[in-house]
C-alpha cells in the first residue's frame, strides 16, 4: 500500500515540478542556472516523498569555481532525485534528444539549456559535441555527464564512452567525478524509510596538456578512482 501510495504522490509531484520548471524556463530561457534550480525542485520534495536519507561530502564539486566536465555513475530514473540534490550552479547537462518530447520534463530540460543529442545522427551529434566545447571554454559553464551512457541498474560501472573525455580534453578544462553508492537495488519503496545514499565528488582531475592520444588512460583513471569510491561507500553502508 506504501509503495502505491508513494508512486501516486511521485506521478504528481513530477507533474508539479514539471510545471515549476516550464514556468523558470520561459521567464529566462536557456539560462545555464536554470537547471540547477530545475533539479532542486525535483529533487528535494521526491527525497521527502521517498524518505530517502542522502548524505553528501561534495565539497570538491561545490567548490570548484570554473567550468569543468562532471562525470558520475548512471543507476536508474530516480538519479534525478538523488543527483539533483548536488548540480552546481552553471551546470547543463547532455541528454538524447528523445527526452525533448516527453510531457513538462522534456520541455523544460531543453529551455534549462540543457543539450540534446541525436545520437542516430552522426553529423548533428558531432555539431553538440563541438558546441558544448565551446560552451565550457567560453561561457563559464559546467557541463554534467553520465559516460556509461545507459543506467547500470546497480550492477557496477559499465565502459565508459569517449565523449566527455573527448570535450574536457579538447575545451582544457578540469574533470570532475561524482560517485554514488548503490542504491537501486537497496531501495525499499514499501518501508517507511527507504534507504541511504551516499554522494561523494573526488578531486578534479586536469586535462590541461592532455592530447587525444592520453584520452584511453584519462578515462581508465576516472572508472578506476570511481568504482574504488563507490565500493567504498557501500562497504561503508554494509557495515552502518
Amino acid at each position: 500500500m506504501l509503495y502505491v501510495l508513494r508512486i501516486l504522490l511521485m506521478g504528481v509531484h513530477f507533474i508539479l515540478a514539471g510545471l515549476l520548471g516550464l514556468l523558470l524556463g520561459l521567464c529566462r530561457p536557456f539560462n545555464p542556472d536554470n537547471s540547477r534550480l530545475c533539479a532542486r525542485f525535483y529533487s528535494l520534495p521526491a527525497l521527502c516523498l521517498l524518505r530517502l536519507k542522502l548524505k553528501t561530502d561534495v565539497r570538491p564539486l561545490l567548490e570548484h569555481q570554473r567550468s569543468c566536465v562532471i562525470i558520475a555513475n548512471h543507476q536508474s530514473n530516480f538519479d534525478l532525485y538523488v543527483l539533483g540534490r548536488v548540480v552546481p550552479e552553471r551546470t547543463v547537462s547532455i541528454g538524447k534528444k528523445s527526452l525533448k518530447w516527453v510531457p513538462f520534463f522534456g520541455q523544460l530540460y531543453w529551455l534549462a539549456g540543457n543539450v540534446l543529442i541525436d545520437r542516430s545522427n552522426a553529423v548533428a551529434a558531432k555539431r553538440a559535441m563541438l558546441t558544448t566545447t565551446e560552451t565550457l571554454r567560453n561561457r563559464d559553464t559546467s557541463i554534467w555527464v553520465f559516460p556509461e551512457g545507459t543506467r547500470n541498474l546497480g550492477r557496477g560501472l559499465l565502459p565508459f564512452k569517449k565523449g566527455a573525455f573527448q570535450m574536457a580534453i579538447t575545451a582544457g578544462v578540469p574533470i570532475i567525478p561524482v560517485c554514488v553508492s548503490n542504491y537501486s537495488k537497496a531501495m525499499r519503496l514499501n518501508r517507511w524509510n527507504s534507504g541511504r545514499i551516499l554522494i561523494r565528488s573526488l578531486p578534479a582531475i586536469p586535462t590541461a596538456g592532455l592530447s587525444l592520444d592520453d584520452m584511453p588512460a584519462l578515462m581508465e583513471r576516472c572508472q578506476q578512482a570511481m568504482s574504488e569510491c563507490i565500493s567504498s561507500m557501500d562497504k561503508e553502508l554494509a557495515s552502518a
